[in-house]
């Protein structure tokens, strides 16, 4: 089978590292696989199968990718055609229809979007519903990542729940089980009595790491404890700033991006995500899959999905910083069953999504 995957580049996103490992996955069961990416670059990039192909589009604009991108798929004649990330999904749509409907095309969608899109792309409710209406009806098939965007998906355009299939991300990739020295990252931590809380995201306003930095502050005054937080972005001097205020340099550690974050899982005692919303939430599959205990805002997504309510890891109120200190400080005193975590993680390995994205496929 041929496939194309249209992405804006190749980041350090959920979604980015969705169809890198997708694309790995297929390229190792002798699929065809092409990238065609508005702009050549991103972190990930180094992490695709030496025998993927990647097109650089050379656009910044989002109006002039139609054209490039229906040449392309004249070129490639697809079987399939997967763009993911609105308001490229549309875009797609219109090359598709130029490109004269080359393979099956799939859209795929990785947040929330009716909240992404007012508050990170700045697009109006009723324009955006209009948007969704006169495109995503021309594809074949729509996949949300969790039955949150799903459910935000049917609600803005109007979609039969049978056009929307949710499709979990791929985030246990096996990584946990390779053997890992952990010296370096010992020695990030200290070697201290400290409990160790880890996270990972993009330091951006959605992840709220604010309300993060403020429990980790209320514990610190009774518990020795480290946070780790690992990822870069836009609000990274507010954070700095907010760290300096409240005491915590030598508490709370932003250490920006790492393309490999299993060591510091598997050295952490406790992952905290403090999210306002997720479209699923890589990072918890990869935290329960190295065996290292949860603790979440319940926030809109896929969140609430991967911990089965509660069952694999705590839930909290979103944006309440007493109420995630309390969690945090329970979940760090109580023993876990690290086995049932690692268990299911492997509801989102690789091999079991794979299998899924390819009978929807075959099924379209």
């Amino acid at each position: 089978m041929r496939i194309v995957i249209i992405l804006p580049d190749m980041g350090i996103g959920g979604a980015d590292k969705l169809h890198v490992n997708l694309s790995n996955k297929w390229v190792s069961d002798n699929h065809e696989v092409y990238f065609l990416l508005m702009r050549k670059n991103g972190e990930l990039l180094h992490a695709l199968h030496p025998n993927i192909n990647v097109i650089d589009l050379k656009v910044n604009r989002l109006r002039s990718v139609i054209t490039p991108i229906a040449s392309n798929l004249k070129k490639i004649m697809p079987d399939i055609v997967l763009s993911a990330m609105w308001p490229l999904t549309s875009m797609t749509v219109f090359a598709w229809l130029l490109s004269g409907r080359k393979g099956k095309l799939f859209l795929s969608d990785h947040v929330i979007l009716s909240l992404d899109a007012i508050n990170n792309i700045n697009v109006k409710l009723p324009i955006l519903k209009i948007i969704l209406i006169i495109t995503y009806n021309f594809s074949n098939g729509i996949i949300a990542v969790s039955k949150g965007v799903k459910s935000d998906l049917c609600y803005l355009g109007n979609f039969h729940k049978d056009k929307v299939r949710v499709i979990y991300n791929p985030a246990a990739i096996g990584e946990p089980t390779k053997k890992y020295d952990t010296r370096f990252v010992d020695k990030i931590w200290g070697h201290g009595p400290e409990k160790r809380i880890l996270s990972v995201g993009t330091l951006k306003k959605e992840k709220d790491y604010e309300t993060l930095i403020k429990a980790v502050a209320i514990l610190s005054h009774n518990e020795k404890i480290k946070l780790i937080i690992l990822g870069d972005g836009p609000e990274r001097k507010y954070l700095e700033k907010t760290i300096s205020d409240l005491d915590l340099t030598e508490t709370v550690l932003l250490y920006g991006f790492t393309s490999n974050p299993y060591p510091w899982y598997a050295s952490a005692d406790l992952f905290v995500l403090s999210s306002l919303w997720e479209g699923f939430g890589n990072v918890i599959v990869e935290s329960l899959e190295s065996g290292t205990p949860v603790v979440s805002t319940d926030c809109p997504g896929g969140v609430r999905e991967i911990l089965d309510n509660g069952r694999y890891g705590t839930l909290v109120e979103v944006g309440n910083e007493v109420l995630l200190s309390y969690a945090i400080d329970k979940s760090l005193k109580q023993s876990h069953d690290l086995d049932a975590l690692k268990r299911r993680s492997q509801d989102f390995s690789i091999s079991t999504i794979s299998d899924q994205y390819m009978e929807y496929f075959l099924e379209k």
